[in-house]
């Protein structure tokens, strides 16, 4: 289903004439070879561009249209009128003279084996090229020496003759055509992706993009060891895919994963996306929903504002109007060693996938500190609330991460890796100057996982303060800072300035909040006590009324109808630790 998907993608933008037909492929390049009409060489056009980020200068390589690149593990095999050191000059770093020197041969063999009959002049310079040019002269030509540790690290090379790329030229181009329609000799059968007999791929291109995975490439699909084959097949015989269907899902795949703008990296998960018809305004729409930033929410709360309100998504911030019924494609990829897993897989109309994504901003709606500017918490801010943020590797777990997104997505269950994390990060850290205990991404987690996951009630679970909620935990939770609130209203050097610092040393939430949060008829006792001790210390009777009452009247809910007080329970279970986070959160953002 991923490879017909591709298929299809790439078909729909070769209709539109964004992407290469078969035979050709978008290739990085660095450098052409500039020839005269008799072979000579005379000079190196750079074809690298510079690309400013903030202060710095990244020079790339240029992206132009060749002939179709094999992708080489090992052997010998040469490209037509592009490719390296050592198939286009008979040189590199690799200290194997005679093997470079086979690679040029080979080169020169193809490129004859092509261009033999072509009658125009760039065809002829070529030919031309490889019969009079010496490897052995490389490091002393004119055109070359002061450049040739940039060409020698692996750069792409083209030829040029009179200005003109030799792939531009239409007889060149023509001869390259018939050569690649040649019929192979390779083997016959059903192709898996079309379902029409073609001749099968004995192995599939490899992709660059995935992060973690080899730089050179990784591929998708690939049998390399007789423990992978099955019935005598090898390589890739073991899943028949037509060779047509091979080029069209390695290009279609590779542009996206070219295209950097449109690519997520998730964890360890790379996650591209993609439209059937193959319009780039979905992946717009679905990159600013997916991870909201400041300068993308106008259109996230446009999106948003429509869905709510049925209608077609449309306005001055989105460019188009977009078909909800339109099929979406998110594919999820992983590294492993030199193959690329596949951590998801993800289809359904966009219509569907954005209202997933609006119900799970809802559930993490919650009340926020004054200080935070933030509207939409995505995927990699909740992420990194699972992190130890003194830990050197900030990444989170890789699989739950993959879990994570695809539940935000599909709109299923969160994983309860994620809800677990947050208990262990609450437990193991301490309000400090630059980290905190409890943060509205955490409350917010634990806020949506017990809605999802737990399908307790809306009216029970909150954005802001649930006076109402009698839900003991919930109650203990708010009581809890209650008591914080009052120890810090009694070691204030100074009662009129509110925002002054207390500075105590051990507070109670330091010491006792997490054994209060898991067996509260231990604790409560405890902090009573400290509370009837620190309130004789509030000076303003004011204050240690509205205290008071605010304690009484939580009290007060801890009292079943016939008038029989309710035991403080011994444990809470996750759930009801989760819930006695969320009473204490809420009743923090409230000034007392």
């Amino acid at each position: 289903m991923i490879l017909q998907s591709l298929v299809q993608y790439y078909e729909a933008l070769a209709d539109k004439g964004k992407i290469t037909r078969p035979g050709w492929c978008d290739a990085k390049v660095s450098y052409a070879l500039d020839i005269s009409k008799d072979g000579q060489l005379l000079g190196a056009t750079y074809l690298k561009w510079a690309d400013d980020i903030g202060k710095k200068t990244v020079w790339r390589p240029q992206e132009l249209k060749v002939p179709q690149m094999l992708s080489r593990s090992s052997g010998i095999a040469p490209n037509f009128l592009c490719d390296n050191s050592t198939y286009m000059l008979g040189i590199d770093k690799k200290g194997k003279p005679d093997r470079s020197k086979e690679c040029f041969e080979s080169a020169q063999q193809k490129h004859k084996e092509i261009l033999d009959g072509v009658s125009v002049k760039e065809a002829y310079a070529i030919l031309s090229y490889f019969e009079k040019w010496k490897p052995e002269d490389a490091e002393e030509h004119p055109a070359l020496k002061d450049i040739l540790d940039d060409i020698l690290a692996g750069a792409n090379i083209i030829f040029s003759v009179d200005g003109r790329y030799a792939q531009e030229i239409p007889e060149i181009a023509a001869a390259w055509e018939v050569y690649n329609q040649q019929p192979g000799d390779g083997k016959q059968g059903i192709c898996l992706v079309t379902g029409e007999r073609a001749e099968i791929a004995r192995t599939h291109g490899t992709f660059q993009g995935v992060q973690g995975a080899q730089s050179s490439g990784a591929a998708l699909v690939s049998f390399n060891a007789p423990a992978f084959e099955s019935y005598g097949k090898e390589q890739s015989y073991n899943a028949p895919v037509g060779s047509y269907a091979v080029y069209a899902y390695t290009t279609g795949l590779s542009k996206l994963l070219a295209d950097r703008k449109h690519v997520t990296t998730i964890g360890d998960t790379t996650v591209v996306y993609w439209a059937e018809d193959g319009e780039e305004i979905y992946q717009n729409v679905f990159a600013a929903v997916s991870e909201p930033m400041t300068d993308n929410l106008d259109i996230v709360d446009a999106v948003f504002k429509n869905l709510k309100g049925g209608k077609a998504i449309s306005g001055d911030t989105v460019l188009a109007d977009l078909n909800l019924n339109q099929r979406f494609y998110i594919l999820g990829l992983a590294p492993n060693a030199a193959r690329i897993a596949v951590r998801f897989f993800y289809q359904d109309s966009f219509g569907s996938i954005l209202a997933n994504m609006k119900a799970h901003y809802d559930r993490l709606s919650i009340v926020k500190p004054s200080m935070d500017r933030i509207d939409y918490l995505g995927t990699w801010r909740l992420l990194q609330e699972t992190v130890n943020k003194k830990s050197r590797d900030k990444k989170a777990i890789p699989n739950m991460a993959g879990a994570l997104y695809r539940a935000v997505i599909s709109g299923s269950r969160y994983p309860d890796a994620l809800y677990h994390a947050v208990l262990g990060r609450i437990r193991a850290e301490q309000d400090s100057n630059d980290t905190f205990k409890i943060t509205r991404g955490r409350a917010a987690i634990i806020k949506a996982y017990l809605l999802k996951n737990k399908n307790m009630e809306k009216e029970e679970i909150t954005v802001a303060l649930n006076e109402n909620s009698n839900n003991i935990a919930y109650i203990l939770g708010r009581e809890f800072a209650v008591l914080e609130a009052i120890q810090a209203e009694a070691n204030r050097k100074d009662t009129d300035q509110k925002d002054v610092n207390p500075g105590i040393n051990t507070t109670i939430k330091s010491r006792y909040f997490n054994s209060a949060c898991a067996t509260p008829a231990i604790i409560f006792p405890i902090l009573f006590k400290l509370k009837n001790s620190h309130i004789r210390k509030i000076k303003k009777e004011v204050i240690k009324m509205k205290y008071e009452m605010l304690l009484g009247e939580l009290q007060d809910k801890l009292t079943v109808k016939e008038g029989q007080e309710i035991s403080c329970p011994k444990r809470l279970s996750l759930e009801e630790q989760g819930m006695f986070i969320l009473g204490y959160y809420h009743q923090t953002q409230i000034k007392i």
